[in-house]
């Protein structure tokens, strides 16, 4: 069977509006917030301040509100750690240009120009205010806004046409950038996203005063309407214990994100004319005053479309938005160092204090019975036996040692380091090789948390402040493609670490080593002192040669060259001499054998007579000829194996034939004209 059509009984579509949208999504953001860390947030800011509250008891007699500063020092000194790391050096980010790019002059102008109005704009407190944001609740969180303003400088003008000059003020209308640190109470975000980009929208919901929503309106920014005064909401406030006014005070709230297309588009009564047309969802900027006033509603007028928000987490939570802190690390360690040190104050309340057990039967009507100095007790009796001073006991000193341990608990949660130091690692209670390892344990853990710093907090706020100044500010900025990257150092703890390891490399060589003044420079720069560029400038100074002792060492340098060229010709003159001299003697000892040939037949020959005698001195001579020549040719060959560098043997002396020769007698020989050979008998 078929049912008729019946239009009453179709549900009742509304027609939502923009701000009814914009304020669901606020509100079931911060619902979602109020429940799930609100409260935790709330106690760690009461925890850094030293702040006592009731719900804060650790045990239900407790009477001392003592708050131990152990997570304070934790929280500054990590969060000072960081600062110095960032700001220590005076720059803090560099850029690059693209590669194709050989130009530098704009890469200079635009690190100077932006340093410059970032120190107009105090960019570096409120960096800092988000880092302690950070440190206590878990997430720095910051608004970048535009911000007119009259720049004033001193100037001088001609009058009378030259003849006089006035002194006075010349106004320029300048737009700059500005950071807000933004509390995480008064931050709304889409709960399934674990950042900015990622989130539907984000929100600030906060309390501003009114006159600035009024001069906005004034100047044409937001919409014209009448707010009022807005409603208490002690959940939004920076501090809820103490008393707030809600006179001249207004609810802002501010929706960074996607909104339905069509919504817009009916509030700003056009079409939207983009790239996107068919998308659902567009970016756009949308602002409420009391919960009921819509002041501004836009697309994004950002030409990066990109959000106004930068946030980070001081430690990465895996799958969530809001990170952990220092406070939450060093949490339940604090609290159980509050409790060591509230138990013994209440103890002590109960053993140094005087106390007195009395019989009320015979005391007078009416006795206050107080213990001061010069009081008089009445009693109905012997006081000895109606007044008895007791007390509890004594404290026990171990009290002492558990709240030392507790502290550095403490300090073992948050990596911070004071000068207890960890463990005795620091204070001289341990090896060098001890420091070193808790030391570098801890640097590690700061190098950590800067590094998460830079890449979500830092580098996105500069290159959204220099997307800014290109847009609203051409004139000064050149629209370009920049990269941006922080250059922080180390932080205090870690560049006395690398001072101190560099001293004692420093050590080891000598001042005349070519990397003695590298090491020296670079424990210079990590130095903390007020003139550490003036010595670095002095040390590359003095790196630097003298160019008279230069020419006079290259003037040195080429006559020991000289010097060594003239005796390598001398060497190699000396080494053909000889060589010469043994070619020669070489040749003399072949010609040697023909001669001594002619030279024995012609002895043999020579002066001879008949008869057998003759035949036998013939013979003698020929025989002593011939040890001679061969003495001789010996000789020869022995003197040309010494000039061609040949080792020898020394040669015996001659033989009975020589040394008959020499014992021959000497008044037969005859001398003969030249040409004779050996001479006759």
């Amino acid at each position: 069977m078929m049912n008729d059509y019946n239009e009453s009984t179709d549900p009742i579509i509304i027609e939502q509006s923009l701000e009814d949208w914009v304020l669901d999504k606020v509100d079931t953001w911060g619902d979602y917030y109020e429940n799930n860390y609100a409260q935790k947030h709330e106690e760690y800011y009461r925890l850094w301040r030293g702040i006592w509250n009731a719900s804060d008891k650790t045990r239900k007699a407790e009477r001392s509100q003592i708050i131990a500063p152990a997570l304070q020092q934790a929280v500054e000194s990590n969060v000072a750690e960081i600062e110095e790391a960032t700001f220590g050096r005076g720059t803090y980010f560099d850029i690059k240009d693209n590669l194709g790019d050989s130009e530098t002059d704009d890469i200079m102008f635009l690190r100077k120009k932006l340093h410059e109005d970032f120190d107009l704009a105090k960019i570096r407190r409120d960096v800092s205010e988000c880092l302690i944001n950070s440190a206590v609740f878990g997430n720095g969180i910051g608004e970048v806004v535009l911000d007119e303003i009259n720049e004033m400088k001193p100037a001088t003008e001609a009058v009378m046409d030259g003849a006089m000059e006035a002194v006075g003020v010349q106004v320029t209308k300048r737009t700059v950038v500005r950071l807000r640190p933004i509390l995480p109470q008064n931050f709304r975000i889409d709960p399934v996203a674990t950042n900015i980009e990622e989130a539907l929208g984000c929100a600030i919901d906060e309390f501003v005063s009114a006159h600035l929503v009024e001069q906005l309106q004034e100047s044409g920014v937001y919409r014209e309407g009448y707010l009022g005064n807005a409603s208490e909401d002690f959940d939004l406030e920076p501090d809820t214990d103490l008393t707030v006014h809600q006179d001249d005070k207004v609810r802002l709230t501010k929706y960074y994100g996607l909104v339905p297309r069509h919504l817009l588009e009916k509030e700003l009564d056009y079409d939207l004319d983009d790239d996107e047309k068919n998308s659902y969802y567009i970016e756009a900027v949308v602002i409420l005053g009391n919960e009921s006033v819509l002041l501004k509603a836009e697309p994004s007028p950002y030409m990066m479309k990109d959000r106004p928000i930068v946030a980070f987490p001081w430690d990465v939570i895996p799958s969530r938005f809001y990170g952990r802190g220092v406070c939450e690390k060093g949490y339940n360690s604090q609290k159980a160092l509050d409790a060591e040190l509230r138990a013994r104050i209440d103890a002590l309340a109960l053993t140094v204090h005087p106390m007195l057990a009395m019989d009320a039967t015979r005391i007078p009507r009416g006795t206050k019975p107080e213990i001061r100095a010069g009081k008089i007790l009445l009693t109905n009796g012997d006081p000895k036996e109606i007044i008895n001073p007791f007390n509890f006991g004594n404290v026990s000193q171990i009290t002492f040692a558990q709240a030392q341990a507790l502290q550095t608990m403490v300090q073992q949660s948050t990596g911070a380091v004071d000068s207890s130091g960890v463990g005795g690692s620091i204070n001289g209670e341990a090896t060098a090789a001890g420091i070193s390892m808790s030391l570098g344990a801890i640097i590690k853990r700061h190098k950590r948390t800067l590094i998460n710093f830079q890449e979500s907090f830092l580098i996105p706020f500069v290159s959204k402040a220099a997307w800014r100044y290109m847009q609203y500010e051409p004139e000064l900025y050149p629209v370009s493609d920049y990269k941006f990257n922080a250059t922080s150092t180390l932080g205090i703890i870690a560049r006395e670490y690398e001072v101190s390891q560099l001293v004692q490399l420093l050590q080891t060589m000598g001042k005349d080593t070519p990397y003695y003044p590298i090491m020296l420079k670079s424990i210079v720069d990590n130095m903390n002192v007020s003139n550490r560029e003036e010595l670095i400038g002095l040390i590359d100074q003095a790196a630097q040669p003298n160019p008279e002792a230069q020419k006079a060492q290259e003037e040195g340098r080429q006559a020991e060259l000289a010097f060594q060229a003239s005796q390598t010709a001398a060497l190699n003159a000396q080494a053909q001499e000889s060589m010469h001299r043994g070619h020669k003697l070489h040749a003399e000892s072949l010609a040697v054998p023909q001669e001594t040939e002619i030279a024995r037949i012609k002895a043999v020959t020579t002066n001879l007579h008949d008869g057998e005698n003759d035949d036998r001195e013939f013979e003698r001579r020929l025989k002593v000829a011939d040890r001679m020549l061969k003495d001789k040719e010996i000789n020869l060959k022995h003197q040309g194996a010494v000039n061609n560098g040949i080792p020898t043997r020394p040669q015996p002396s001659g033989g009975a034939d020589q040394q008959q020769l020499r014992q021959a007698p000497q008044a037969n020989i005859q001398p003969r004209g030249e040409g004779d050979g050996f001479g006759g008998l």
